[in-house]
């Protein structure tokens, strides 16, 4: 569908965006469901400004990324209580020039998760304390998990910090008997990603067989770490789940009806696989 008067903008606003995936997938899901919607990438520097501008230009919905995910928060009109609880809005909504701020990195975490094993009452250990850290801890949270969070000694005063926030125990990634009791192993650092793909958070061998290994992680498709907690027979969950997933509640939230999730999977594994 061309562009008109009529189209409905949405875009990323971050620093970088040239290698988002993000326009990909929400302008092929757009198309394929008939909505006069377009979704470019913005890269921002001043979040206030590109707030102000936003409204002005009347904008549908914004996707957030780093380093902005924070520093938006004072230029929205509400904040949803779960964004506010883990700090960070990677979504916002215009409703008449009403900005409303959502973490969708949450759900999308959560419900690629939860497509494997239920959630509730299992033993969840999150390597690393950052931002996506905190939405995967609040996601777990909210359904009932049971967290540790470990993070590397020299930065264990913010694993401190999220799980007392959360309620939970933390350590640094010696802990070793926190990883071998629990039923998910989840790496939410950047390790792994390019140019460390030779890397690993924990070494793999501390891993069972009966375990669900989950990395955030989306480039390259299947890291290190997941491609040897598979070996150790482990079920694996490729970080791509959760870039898919938050985009699919970005799409409705956006736009009020259901998104065609299989597409926007196809779209997002093709882009990755030309990576």
């Amino acid at each position: 569908m061309r562009p008109d008067a009529g189209t409905r903008l949405c875009g990323i606003i971050g620093n970088l965006v040239e290698h988002s995936l993000s326009p990909a997938m929400h302008n092929a899901a757009f198309e394929h469901e008939g909505l006069n919607y377009a979704y470019l990438a913005f890269r921002v520097a001043d979040v206030e400004g590109a707030i102000r501008g936003a409204r002005a230009l009347n904008i549908r919905g914004l996707s957030v990324t780093v380093p902005h995910k924070v520093a938006v928060i004072p230029h929205l009109d509400e904040i949803d209580p779960v964004a506010r609880a883990i700090g960070a809005v990677n979504t916002v909504v215009n409703d008449d020039g009403r900005l409303k701020g959502y973490n969708t990195d949450w759900i999308g975490f959560v419900r690629s998760l939860e497509a494997h094993l239920p959630v509730r009452g299992k033993r969840a250990v999150i390597l690393g304390a950052g931002g996506v850290a905190r939405a995967i801890a609040f996601g777990l949270k909210e359904r009932g998990a049971d967290l540790t969070v470990l993070n590397r000694e020299e930065e264990i005063e913010m694993a401190a910090s999220l799980a007392a926030e959360i309620g939970c125990p933390h350590g640094d990634l010696g802990r070793t008997d926190a990883i071998s009791r629990a039923d998910v192993v989840i790496n939410a650092t950047s390790v792994g990603m390019s140019p460390l793909y030779d890397r690993t958070v924990i070494d793999p061998g501390l891993l069972r067989p009966d375990q669900v290994v989950y990395d955030v992680v989306y480039n390259p498709l299947e890291t290190k770490f997941l491609r040897e907690a598979r070996a150790r027979g482990c079920r694996a969950i490729p970080g791509y789940e959760m870039l898919l997933l938050q985009g699919v509640a970005q799409f409705e939230l956006w736009t009020g009806r259901p998104a065609p999730e299989e597409l926007m999977r196809t779209v997002l594994l093709e882009r990755l696989k030309r990576k």
